[in-house]
């Protein structure tokens, strides 16, 4: 088969970016071309993996730099909403950032058509919650990639995207999808408006995608998938078991004390590192634990003053190459952290503000590869004693090691890039 080109569209977030950068290595090893559709803020990201990147205006034109800056400001903005439970961030949080990407499929389709049309791609991938008409328009197999949790995809049995319910929780679940639907409504229905002016049928309340007819590719691993009343047909939806990109390596720095102790690797992502007051807490209990930690704390290295001996911090980390080498993890349950620690076997304490944080946070917790913590509500001997059950208990271990050979036996990006070059086979 000769070279095709491979269009990825992921949102412009760091989970869904990264997972596809994975996927489109993986792509290029078969002899495919990868090129990137991105919000401007991201294309130097993919620029720097060696990606080809075209912008696609996904808000009002801004530099770079004000961009990263808006949804800093955002997430900040709302910081104290991540105190509360997540039926009552829908609201607030839920409902702003709905409002925002419902814009964001109206800006996109300005330049989606032409951008396209300039690249002429054989195969189309998205990963986001909302659907863009002009990629479903171009007239080649589109494949939708699903970073966020894998209940993206509804079932009448799984808790609702975004709920933090447990699967036992049916009366949790049902207030949740009843609220959720009251307050989107007026911003689905605008959805629904847009729709009709491309020419697309509308969606049923409170969805705002559909499943690709060709293939969607979940990111969660198998063992951690939900039971659904409805199965899920492998023909047109397959586990990618994690997707771990290629990252640069990393070597464990030297501390001033606890160096023969376990290492800990703490981050709340790029956007949660604004919690700053957490994280210096976190960092305050750590300090009196037989521990070592690597802390990732963004952007916000000046508000770090006092570094205990026993902590480490820095403005970013390559995750893939680090979490390997630790023996525990605390994170804000975004999927991308969420897979990988399943993948490298690491046990993981999640603290979630937002988003599916609540949904794996539940999930790492019902399933036993770690602990659901709310993100305040907790006391230092409480994250002592799940911190030491991370690492000492034999029944986790066992667990995480098990899983961890699953996954990595099917290496999730690999697993991909096949699945897309049968399609693109299929195809000619």
């Amino acid at each position: 088969m000769s070279q095709k080109t491979i269009a990825f569209f992921p949102e412009a977030a760091f989970g869904p970016a990264l997972n596809s950068v994975g996927i489109a290595q993986a792509c290029e090893k078969l002899g495919h071309k990868a090129v990137f559709l991105s919000d401007p803020g991201f294309v130097e990201v993919y620029e720097g993996y060696g990606f080809e990147a075209h912008p696609v205006a996904l808000s009002e034109p801004m530099e770079p730099e004000a961009m990263a800056k808006f949804w800093e400001d955002f997430i900040n903005g709302h910081i104290p909403n991540f105190r509360k439970a997540p039926i009552d961030q829908i609201d607030n949080y839920v409902k702003d950032c709905w409002e925002a990407i419902v814009d964001s499929a109206k800006w996109a389709q300005k330049d989606l058509p032409d951008v396209l049309a300039k690249i002429k791609p054989d195969m189309i991938c998205v990963d986001n919650v909302i659907m863009f008409p002009a990629i479903k328009q171009f007239g080649v197999p589109w494949v939708r990639i699903i970073s966020c949790s894998e209940n993206e995809i509804p079932d009448p049995i799984v808790p609702p995207h975004l709920s933090g319910c447990r699967v036992d929780d049916r009366e949790g679940m049902a207030a949740y999808e009843a609220k959720f639907h009251e307050v989107i409504k007026p911003i689905h229905d605008d959805y629904n408006a847009f729709l009709a002016r491309c020419n697309e049928e509308a969606y049923p309340i409170g969805e705002f995608f559909e499943a690709s007819p060709t293939m969607n590719l979940l990111l969660y691993p198998e063992p951690a998938k939900y039971e659904r009343q409805n199965p899920l047909d492998p023909n047109r939806f397959q586990y990618l078991e994690g997707c771990v990109r290629e990252e640069e390596s990393f070597e464990v720095p030297t501390f001033k004390s606890n160096n023969d102790k376990p290492l800990l690797y703490v981050s709340f992502g790029s956007l949660g590192a604004g919690d700053t007051d957490l994280l210096k807490r976190i960092i305050s209990t750590i300090s009196r634990l037989p521990y070592r930690a690597l802390v990732n704390v963004g952007d916000y290295m000046d508000e770090y003053t006092e570094i205990p001996d026993n902590v480490h911090i820095q403005s970013w980390y390559p995750q893939p190459s680090v979490i390997p080498q630790v023996d525990a993890v605390i994170h804000h349950g975004g999927n991308n952290s969420f897979t990988e620690c399943l993948y490298f076997g690491k046990a993981a304490i999640i603290m979630p503000y937002v988003w599916d944080g609540h949904d794996n946070a539940t999930r790492v917790q019902e399933t036993g590869h770690g602990f659901g913590f709310h993100r305040y509500d907790w006391t230092d001997d409480e994250l002592a004693i799940a911190l030491d059950k991370c690492i000492n208990d034999p029944g986790m271990q066992a667990k995480m090691a098990a899983t961890s050979a699953h996954m990595q036996s099917r290496h999730g990006p690999t697993k991909a890039a096949g699945i897309l070059d049968d399609i693109l086979k299929a195809a000619e």
